[in-house]
């Protein structure tokens, strides 16, 4: 069974506490070993998963909830690997990911199964998955061949290099876009200035976070921020009115993904720091 995420409104926001915001926002558990686990958003129907084999396959299978005969009856999935060496097998074609690379699946695949090429250091696979109106070809997409953008800069600790995995510039898909951000020695900010959308979600799982470490995940309406401790592993969950920025206690990584109307990468509400309370 997979867990549920349901939508949550300005108006609710501002009266939620820690414990609350943790509930709705942050999903703790993912890549837990030998499982495929699975979190339902009401947000733009999206679905954030991962999968750890540790012996045998694992398959992605669909839930009640989707009412499918297959996970990918009417999805598309994007999947990136963040840990040892893989394979994922859609419809009985391999395709190898090692760390960091990643995998663009398309509507209509009836078969997804992941694989581990060693079990004592498993492959973690994390999946996000937005509904799809048409069947685009599945397709990997190695960490080498993304296309990279540097932006931000030491001075404002926000050096940062973006990879775009799955974007129109790359591959078509029907509303999924995704990619990794990793920062830069001496940089600690992610997307600041921030900025939302209006037109999209986005989930943010981030990752290279040591046990000693945190990520302060900055979130809500730029006249009312919260933030949520975050640790190496877990998602954020992203409405189309919060902001999505945050500050590490040291440099790390993050992958993102986005589904809603829009597509353009540079498509973003931006906001001024000294408007941000």
């Amino acid at each position: 069974m997979m867990d549920i995420r349901y939508a949550v409104s300005r108006t609710e926001y501002s009266r939620m506490n820690s414990a609350e915001l943790r509930a709705h926002f942050l999903i703790e558990s993912l890549f837990a070993p030998g499982r495929v686990v699975c979190t339902y958003c009401e947000t733009e129907r999206a679905v954030v998963g991962s999968a750890v084999p540790t012996g045998a396959d694992l398959a992605l299978e669909p839930d009640a909830r989707l009412a499918a005969d297959t996970f990918c009856e009417r999805r598309e999935v994007g999947v990136i690997n963040i840990g040892g060496a893989g394979t994922v097998n859609v419809d009985g074609r391999g395709f190898e990911l090692g760390r960091l690379d990643g995998l663009y699946i398309g509507r209509g695949s009836r078969e997804v199964v992941f694989r581990s090429r060693a079990a004592v250091d498993p492959a973690r696979f994390y999946f996000v998955s937005y509904p799809a109106h048409q069947a685009y070809p599945t397709t990997l997409v190695p960490q080498a061949s993304a296309t990279a953008r540097t932006l931000g800069s030491a001075e404002a600790s926000n050096a940062r290099t973006i990879r775009q995995y799955i974007h129109p510039g790359s591959l078509p898909s029907c509303q999924l876009v995704m990619g990794y951000t990793e920062l830069k020695p001496g940089s600690v900010w992610n997307t600041m200035p921030c900025h939302t959308h209006e037109r999209r979600t986005e989930v943010y799982l981030y990752v290279d976070i040591p046990e000693s470490a945190a990520v302060f995940h900055f979130m809500g309406p730029a006249d009312e921020t919260r933030h949520l401790v975050v640790a190496a592993g877990q998602a954020v969950v992203s409405p189309m009115w919060s902001i999505h920025s945050g500050c590490g206690t040291q440099p790390y990584g993050f992958i993102w993904a986005m589904g809603g109307e829009n597509q353009r990468f540079d498509d973003m509400d931006h906001l001024k720091i000294v408007d941000l309370k």
